[in-house]
């Protein structure tokens, strides 16, 4: 005998493919949603259906929007000639909240990865040396500190070094509250070259 009725299955096997949701979770998860008012779940439904309707990619930067252009790029007071390259519109939101950058963006939407044949082709690095065309004094590249990451951030460089325009790589380091003793080596090293003067 099944433990639920078929439909829930369904709604546990559904809810269960989401990223970080387990079986338990996924559990959880259908048994709030068939217990809320059948209004709230409708208009949870109707906004994820419309979410996955409208949101598309900026026609410049490839972030997430329901725009043309994102809220960055739309941005007339955004120094456009800055432009900081991430791996994912969570890198970029991840910025946008320290306030405290003010160019523009390039989602690549993943990293090179031989290991599990992403190649240069399989990311937006095409729009990106197109974007180089137009008037950009810097490319900050804000890759992660993976070993994709590194071999991403290595690729970009020398594709734009030879066009004049400035390269830059974001320090990365020691996590405030961190213990030196448990940190790896190569964010020791990063740490150390990314040193500033007191």
């Amino acid at each position: 005998m099944d433990r639920y009725s078929s439909q829930m299955e369904q709604l546990i096997a559904e809810l269960s493919k989401l990223p970080g949701i387990g079986a338990k979770s996924a559990q959880r998860l259908a048994f709030h949603l068939i217990s809320r008012d059948p209004e709230e779940v409708r208009h949870l439904a109707e906004t994820m259906v419309s979410a996955r309707e409208n949101i598309r990619y900026c026609k410049q930067c490839f972030s997430l929007t329901d725009h043309e252009l994102c809220a960055v790029c739309s941005d007339p007071t955004r120094d456009q000639k800055t432009i900081m390259v991430v791996e994912t519109t969570r890198d970029m939101i991840a910025y946008e909240k320290t306030g405290k950058y003010t160019g523009v963006y390039h989602v690549l939407h993943g990293a090179i990865s031989p290991m599990m044949g992403i190649g240069p082709d399989d990311i937006r690095l095409k729009e990106l040396i197109e974007r180089l065309r137009g008037d950009v004094d810097e490319v900050i590249i804000a890759t992660n500190s993976s070993l994709e990451g590194e071999t991403t951030a290595m690729y970009i460089s020398k594709l734009i070094k030879p066009t004049g325009i400035k390269v830059s790589r974001i320090a990365s380091g020691v996590p405030v509250g961190g213990d030196l003793e448990y940190t790896d080596e190569v964010t020791l090293l990063r740490a150390l070259e990314g040193r500033v003067e007191l």
